[in-house]
């Protein structure tokens, strides 16, 4: 990842011109058999009826399309295809040509979603309130002083916990426990596909228990603490006054009038706002609908895992229903200074999932005929019905109670979802994107909602009538909109995602907030009406801005740049869905550990297989030695080579030999360039375009011997030392980066007297053994690199030991296997 600070001068010194011919396509690649279509926009009226996909390796061309010609007008653009390509399924790396116009590599790969669904909650820890990981420091520790409460106002109440709103520190219990039941519900459908690697207060370190658990009850927590006593429940923290300039959250200082402590609002159900300005609300459903479904859910799910706290919850559930239905209507958040607030007029889908999780959590009928009593009076969510909405109208953005009552009453339900699709769908069936959603603020909360319906409704119709819409709408979040940008702040697989997000942690301490979903684009005519925006660079985007709605990646742009706690959550189920298809595609079972950035290290951790790897840039003078000890032990082993080597090795008969023996050969660059700086990993020394060719020609020598790219996918970079940008480029030309398990310490064979670092064969072969026993897998599926060539000051050559190696290791179990064999 490029610091931002040289990210800014670059956008300084190449601004686009205002005219464009791009292909959009998803940035993250496609699954297998998946739905897969790119964009082209140009502002310049071309015609053209075909184009085509070549692979990213060879050139060669693997698949013909027809185009389709879409609405280009609306974008600001004179020409928009779309340009179909599903029945390409083969893995591997591609790139669209159409007009002359290239589109960036990507690759179609059942792993290109892997990793996302954790990856987001990077920002919910950067968000937590209380104690903050990502600070490493607390802040709002005097959380807070009751108002509005006809009796408690004025007391102090410890609600400290929970997450910040966005690049606020505004806490909503309506946003708040929204973001808590969609994490549930993503990890309820999905439980396999999280992983652990945080502790419960979020900071590095395994504890046994899936990391979107610990956030989970991070939430669930702080709700307890808003709702402490029956009928006794809290709207939110802070108000409209807290937007007063950036500023981290340990170092917050908006006075309230109360010292250091800030408002805690009472759910009165009545219009509420502590000066001039007040909201419309008119009862408690909605808030109250949303704690009960939530406190349901979470009943469930830790249900084995701590009993007494599911105990808890179901009481907590039970209460905060009877609350609900008390005094029925909506209850909108409280403002101040200005009349902002979220607007929520909706609670009947709050009390139909309310209902519906009491159902599920008790087994009572009643609850399930209230669910069905409550769905039918919103049958389709307002925003998708009227096709607009003011922020936040029509809350959560999906009704997922339809989802849960299609099992008992399938065709009401079922029916409510696709009536909605429908709209959507005819509202986009001529947009370039097919996106007929409204670009109201936060437009992104509502593509994850569309996507979120679309993939349920598949799932209890088994119907795939709006699969082109689901993908278009999936594939717009990773990078197939006008902007040709990811709307995940710092997603890792990306070529373009937000580096200056609206956002204090982006100004103060120059670094994204990885993992946050920023709105997303507003309409032309919302954006021109707002006060106080000023870009803080020249807009990169701005051929592109000419269209109905517009998107910056600006600090300056609070409306579409600025990422939030709930719609980030909203991508939670989307993520962790297309993680398990992508599991269900994957033909090749093999397990692989991967480091950082997405490199294998180890293969199959619970098989006792060692993985010998060799590789050769210019010297290789124990090559004969090697492949005698390889055939004596009738081992079959990996090589990888640069161009360098190929063209000028002085015995080519030696390669056609490893070749003939049935060894894999890889690659290993043309020209042995340092891709990274060995100072600054993530500064990057070579351009995308200098990498593609370093690899293609490397493979144009391979080819030579016989060895096909499509048969030597592994590659193992020069130095064995890369970054992210190394890793994606890799990804997308369809290779697998691999390097050897860090701590085996054979690598290090290289070394000479003369350096510091210098370790001679004895101390390396104890320290793989020490290692070996030392390890909880030890060798499983362990991949050694040995130079098959040193240095002539190096007179210890550790490849002498190769026999040594192999029969230790052979005498513990361990099996030595080619990567050809995977």
């Amino acid at each position: 990842m490029k610091p931002i600070l040289v990210i800014l001068l670059f956008c300084f010194a190449f601004l686009p011109s205002q005219s464009a011919n791009v292909v959009r396509i998803n940035q993250l690649g496609y699954l297998p058999q998946s739905t897969k279509v790119a964009v082209f926009l140009s502002t310049e009226e071309i015609t053209e009826s075909s184009f085509t996909v070549h692979n990213a390796l060879s050139n060669e061309v693997v698949f013909t399309g027809k185009t389709r010609n879409t609405d280009a007008q609306n974008w600001g653009m004179k020409t928009a295809y779309r340009l179909n390509f599903s029945g390409m399924e083969q893995e591997g790396g591609y790139y669209i040509k159409i007009a002359n116009t290239r589109s960036p590599n990507f690759r179609i790969n059942s792993d290109v979603y892997e990793g996302t669904a954790d990856f987001i909650l990077n920002y919910l820890r950067q968000q937590r309130c209380g104690y903050n990981p990502y600070l490493k420091d607390s802040c709002h520790l005097h959380d807070g002083i009751i108002v509005d409460h006809p009796s408690k106002t004025s007391e102090k109440i410890n609600v400290t916990g929970g997450w910040h709103d966005a690049s606020d520190y505004l806490q909503y219990s309506t946003t708040s426990v929204n973001t808590v039941f969609q994490m549930m519900f993503a990890y309820q459908n999905h439980p396999e596909i999280y992983g652990d690697t945080h502790k419960a207060n979020g900071e590095t370190g395994a504890n046994g228990i899936p990391d979107i658990l610990d956030e989970i009850k991070w939430g669930l927590d702080w709700m307890l603490k808003m709702n402490p006593a029956t009928n006794e429940m809290y709207n939110q923290i802070a108000d409209d006054r807290d937007h007063a300039g950036f500023r981290l959250p340990n170092k917050d200082s908006v006075d309230y009038g109360y010292g250091k402590y800030r408002p805690v609002y009472f759910v009165t159900g009545k219009p509420q706002g502590l000066a001039k300005f007040k909201n419309q609300s008119t009862g408690v459903s909605s808030i109250a609908g949303k704690f009960a479904s939530g406190f349901a859910l979470g009943s469930q799910l830790f249900n084995k895992l701590d009993p007494a706290f599911s105990t808890q919850l179901k009481r907590k559930a039970h209460d905060a229903w009877e609350f609900a239905l008390s005094d029925t209507g909506f209850c909108q958040t409280a403002c101040n200074v200005s009349p902002y607030f979220y607007e929520e007029k909706n609670y009947t889908d709050d009390l139909e999932l309310a209902a519906a999780q009491m159902y599920l959590l008790t087994s009572e009928n009643r609850f399930l005929n209230e669910a069905a009593s409550w769905g039918q009076k919103e049958k389709v969510s307002p925003w998708i019905k009227n096709g607009t909405a003011r922020h936040y109208e029509s809350y959560p953005f999906i009704n997922l109670g339809h989802y849960f009552l299609a099992d008992n009453r399938k065709d009401d339900f079922t029916n409510n979802y696709k009536k909605g699709l429908d709209l959507l769908h005819e509202r986009g069936k001529n947009d370039p994107f097919f996106n007929g959603l409204p670009f109201i603020w936060c437009s992104n909360n509502l593509v994850a909602a569309a996507i979120t319906q679309a993939n349920l409704y598949k799932k209890i119709s088994s119907s795939s009538e709006f699969d082109e819409m689901e993908a278009a709408l999936r594939d717009w979040l990773f990078g197939c909109n006008p902007w040709g940008t990811a709307m995940i702040c710092g997603l890792p697989g990306v070529e373009d995602s937000p580096m200056f997000p609206h956002s204090s942690i982006t100004l103060i301490n120059n670094e994204t907030t990885f993992g946050g979903l920023v709105d997303g684009p507003v309409y032309t005519s919302i954006y021109k009406g707002l006060i106080g925006i000023e870009l803080m660079k020249p807009d990169e985007y701005a051929v592109f801005n000419q269209g109905k709605a517009v998107y910056h990646d600006d600090i300056g742009d609070y409306s579409t740049n600025e990422p939030t706690m709930d719609g980030t959550a909203s991508l939670s189920y989307l993520l962790a869905s297309l993680e398990a298809e992508g599991r269900e595609q994957n033909t090749n079972k093999s397990n692989f550990e991967k480091d950082n950035f997405g490199t294998i290290i180890r293969i199959q951790p619970s098989v006792k297989n060692i993985y010998l790897c060799f590789t050769a840039n210019s010297m290789f003078e124990g090559g004969d030695s090697i492949l005698n000890t390889l055939k004596k032990n009738k081992i079959k082993a990996s090589f990888f080579f640069t161009g360098n080597f190929l063209r000028l090795s002085s015995e080519p008969e030696t390669i056609k030999k490893i070749v003939k023996a049935g060894h894999y050969i890889g690659a290993h660059s043309d020209k042995h360039v340092l891709y990274c700086s060995w100072d600054q990993r993530d500064a990057t020394l070579i351009s995308e375009k200098e990498f593609e060719t370093d690899m293609q020609n490397n493979y144009l020598e391979l080819e030579k011997f016989g060895i096909k790219s499509s048969n030597a996918r592994f590659f193992m970079p020069p130095y064995e030392w890369y970054n992210q940008d190394i890793s994606d480029w890799s990804k997308n030309m369809g290779l697998r980066l691999i390097n050897f398990t860090p701590g085996t310490g054979t690598n290090a064979d290289y070394t000479t007297p003369d350096m510091s670092n210098y370790k001679s064969s004895e101390e390396l072969l104890k320290h793989l053994k020490g290692y070996e026993t030392g390890n909880d897998n030890g060798l499983n599926g362990a991949i050694l690199l040995i130079h098959p060539g040193t240095s002539e000051k190096r007179t210890d050559k550790f490849y002498t030991k190769l026999d040594e190696i192999i029969q230790y290791y052979s005498a513990k179990g361990y099996a030595f296997k080619s990567l050809n064999e995977l």
